[in-house]
């Protein structure tokens, strides 16, 4: 067999194989497709289009959450150690003879900050003041505290609310059930309810945004 029958030849087995493949593909493809039911393969269009976003753009934000509360922590943990360790405790004598190893060092911290970590956070949130500074902070300073959210609150239930007292002051009145405090507490109220109703603010903000259009 010369060379040109050889080449020939390869190039035969070459096509057939190519020609396997695409078959092979194209029966993949049939078999994916036939796995939605017949009611659902009209999904694979615009709406598959905005189910794929939908599930990227989710996928994006729990890469973030997970990477930022989680993997950031880890990395911060370790590198710390590391840093800790071939930084400062090899460069002295006395501790590098207390922590001859980078894994007893760890093991060694690890035992004793968890723990400590722990009670600092307790002690954070349950002994001390500051908690409750950084919460009546956030509290002060949301402008929702004072006005009500957009949307069905505004649209709907606070209106409602407002209704609801109007009449209730009507029927009070009419049977003479109401005294003139009543009456006043009540008018304060609907006075309230009308400013949030329009956009405005209630209560004491301690914010410069808090003023009443």
């Amino acid at each position: 067999m010369d060379s040109s029958q050889f080449r020939r030849q390869q190039d035969d087995a070459s096509d057939h194989a190519k020609e396997q493949y695409v078959c092979r593909q194209a029966l993949a493809a049939k078999a994916f497709l036939s796995s939605f039911p017949v009611d659902r393969r009209a999904d694979l269009g615009p709406g598959y289009v905005l189910k794929l976003g939908r599930m990227i753009v989710r996928s994006w934000y729990y890469f973030r959450m997970g990477y930022a509360t989680y993997l950031t922590f880890l990395f911060g943990y370790v590198s710390t150690l590391v840093t800790v360790y071939y930084l400062a405790i090899r460069n002295m004598p006395d501790l590098a003879y207390v922590f001859p190893k980078f894994g007893e060092f760890a093991l060694i911290a690890t035992v004793i900050g968890v723990p400590l970590s722990v009670i600092i956070g307790w002690l954070h949130l349950k002994r001390t003041q500051v908690w409750t500074a950084e919460v009546d902070i956030g509290v002060e300073a949301n402008p929702y505290n004072y006005k009500i959210t957009p949307g069905f609150w505004k649209e709907v239930f606070t209106p409602m609310f407002l209704e609801m007292l109007k009449h209730n002051r009507k029927i009070l009145a009419s049977n003479n059930l109401l005294s003139s405090e009543d009456q006043q507490r009540i008018s304060d109220l609907e006075q309230k309810l009308e400013i949030l109703i329009s956009g405005g603010y209630v209560g004491q903000p301690r914010r410069k945004w808090a003023e009443n259009p």
